[in-house]
C-alpha cells in the first residue's frame, strides 16, 4: 500500500519477530506441543489478537519459527564458509568443531536444552504432527546439506579434501552429527559428539 504510515512496518516486523524469538526460546527448551499459546503470548507480554494478526493458527506459527530458524542459520553457514583464506577442509572442521563445542556441555552443571539445534529437538515430535512443518524442516535440512557440499567441493578444488562424492560425503556427516547430538542428549556428558568428531575425521582422511 502506498499509504503506509512511516514507521508502521518497522514496528509490525519487530512485534512479529519478537514473537518468533521468544517461541524459539521456549520450544528449544520444551518442545512445540509443551509449549501453550497462552504460555506463549504470556512470556512474550503479546495479545491473543495480535498473535493472530500475523499467524493464522499455531501450526503454522511453528512453520514460520522454523523458516525463521533456517533462515539465520543458514547465513551464518554461508559466512562461515566465506572466510577468507582459510581452505575447504579448515572451514568444514570449524564447522563440525563449533557445533562440538556448542552442545558438548556438563549437563549435571548446564540446562542441557539451553542451545539446543531445533532440527534435533523437533523433528521426532513435529514430523508426524505437522506436514507444513515436516516440510520446512526437511527443506531447510537438505539447504544445510547444499552448503556442506559445496564446503566440500571446495576442499576437493584446493586439495585439502580426498575426492569423492561431494553431496554423499555432506549427507553422511550432517546425519552423523544429527545422531551424535540425539545420542548426546541421553548421556548428557559429550563422549558421543567426541566420537562424532573422530568418525567424521576418518571419514574425510584427516589424521587424529
Amino acid at each position: 500500500m502506498s499509504d503506509i504510515i512511516p514507521g508502521m512496518k518497522h514496528a509490525y516486523d519487530d512485534t512479529r519477530q519478537h514473537i518468533l524469538d521468544t517461541g524459539y526460546r521456549m520450544m528449544a527448551v520444551k518442545g512445540f506441543t509443551s509449549v501453550g499459546l497462552n504460555e506463549l503470548l504470556q512470556t512474550a507480554g503479546v495479545p491473543k489478537g495480535s498473535f493472530y494478526h500475523y499467524f493464522k493458527s499455531k501450526e503454522q506459527y511453528g512453520q514460520a519459527l522454523l523458516e525463521d530458524y533456517f533462515r539465520t542459520y543458514l547465513a551464518a553457514m554461508d559466512s562461515r564458509f566465506s572466510a577468507p583464506g582459510v581452505n575447504g577442509r579448515d572451514r568444514l572442521m570449524g564447522y563440525w568443531q563449533h557445533w562440538q563445542d556448542r552442545y558438548s556441555y556438563d549437563c549435571s552443571s548446564l540446562n542441557c536444552d539451553a542451545l539446543e539445534c531445533l532440527v534435533v529437538k523437533l523433528s521426532a515430535e513435529v514430523a508426524d504432527l505437522s506436514e507444513s512443518m515436516r516440510l520446512t524442516l526437511r527443506d531447510g535440512t537438505n539447504r544445510v546439506i547444499d552448503l556442506l557440499s559445496a564446503c566440500v567441493e571446495q576442499g576437493q578444488q584446493d586439495g585439502s579434501l580426498p575426492a569423492n562424492d561431494a553431496r554423499q560425503t555432506a549427507s553422511a556427516l550432517y546425519q552423523l552429527w544429527l545422531g551424535g547430538s540425539l545420542l548426546n542428549k541421553l548421556h548428557r556428558d559429550g563422549k558421543p559428539l567426541a566420537q562424532t568428531m573422530t568418525a567424521t575425521k576418518a571419514i574425510l582422511g584427516i589424521q587424529a
